[in-house]
């Protein structure tokens, strides 16, 4: 069984409020869950001391048990000092796709041809 750390949302429409839990990863993102860590909410300020909310002691444990923080936790529990997070870099992605780069050679080419 994998675990998870992840946000299992709540609130109304358009008034998200999570809850930071662990999860088997098998399980809905809303669903049945092993144990509430923290909560976040994205609604509040930035500087406002209730907007993460998080139990450190408990989310080491859990890492340390092996449970896997999504990127979004990961980042949020980086900044109450539990873990690092890994930045990805995929230099790929940034590329044009093929008909992207065809049509800008034959735009250098005619370019060139006009000169």
């Amino acid at each position: 069984m994998s675990l998870k750390i992840r946000l299992s949302r709540g609130g109304a429409k358009k008034r998200p409020f999570y809850r930071i839990v662990v999860a088997d990863s098998r399980m809905p993102r809303d669903g049945r869950f092993i144990e509430r860590l923290g909560v976040f909410d994205p609604l509040k300020k930035k500087d406002d001391a209730t907007r993460l909310v998080v139990d450190a002691e408990k989310a080491k444990e859990w890492v340390a048990k092996g449970a896997q923080p999504t990127d979004r936790v990961a980042r949020l529990l980086e900044t109450v000092g539990v873990g690092q997070r890994v930045a990805h870099n995929n230099p790929e992605k940034a590329k044009p796709k093929k008909k992207a780069q065809e049509r800008a050679a034959a735009a250098a080419a005619a370019a060139e041809a006009a000169e």
